[in-house]
């Protein structure tokens, strides 16, 4: 399944996402109601991963200087609009206090989406030119097939590439330039669980009989 851009003859609003069935993601963009599949598990250990690195040092302030909230797919209502990025972050200035509601009505200062066959078009032309109208600060644009991310930073109402990373190593960029980042791990396979000591020659377990 791709994603599908409805007609806009009447613009879509919130309440068109209300009657989409659950296995789908529905989002207005520009009064388009576009609808798209549920990520694949490619697409969802990426945004998980980058997520959790992200979180440490940023949100909870371990190992870095705190102060941002990291959510995953949270729903964004702006101004008639609706998205669900699959990573976004927002300084503590511009969002005092956690919102109680389900979607969130400020525009966050970075979001990344992860790019896959059915969103990719979507990601780059309509969505990009979206959150410029809503000044998102920056942009990262995560590629889990090709293991790059573009780091985009908003001037005006255009975007600049200020990085390709390029899958090697720790990245280091805007606007978390404080703290490198284990990427290169989002593509590799968990690592191997530590295997269990045996005991020397003559010595059983605590409580073996001798």
């Amino acid at each position: 399944m791709h994603a599908s851009a409805h007609p806009i003859d009447v613009p879509a609003t919130y309440a068109d996402l209300l009657n989409l069935p659950e296995n789908v993601r529905g989002e207005i963009v520009d009064g388009e109601l576009i609808v798209s599949p549920r990520p694949a598990m490619r697409h969802g250990r990426a945004a998980t991963k980058l997520s959790g690195y992200l979180s440490g040092p940023f949100d909870d302030g371990i190992q870095g200087p705190g102060g941002w909230w990291i959510f995953s797919e949270p729903e964004l209502h702006l101004r008639g609009e609706a998205f669900i990025p699959d990573i976004a972050g927002w300084r503590v200035e511009t969002l005092p206090e956690m919102p109680e509601t389900a979607a969130c009505e400020v525009a966050p200062d970075w979001v990344c989406e992860v790019l896959s066959p059915s969103t990719e078009r979507n990601d780059r032309v309509k969505k990009l030119a979206a959150y410029a109208r809503h000044k998102v600060g920056h942009v990262w644009l995560l590629h889990p097939v090709h293991r790059t991310i573009e780091v985009l930073r908003r001037e005006g109402d255009t975007w600049l590439i200020v990085m390709v990373y390029d899958g090697n190593g720790p990245l280091r960029a805007e606007p978390f330039e404080a703290v490198a980042l284990p990427v290169h791990l989002i593509w590799q396979a968990p690592a191997q669980p530590l295997a269990e000591e045996s005991p020397a020659p003559g010595h059983g377990a605590a409580g073996d009989p001798p």
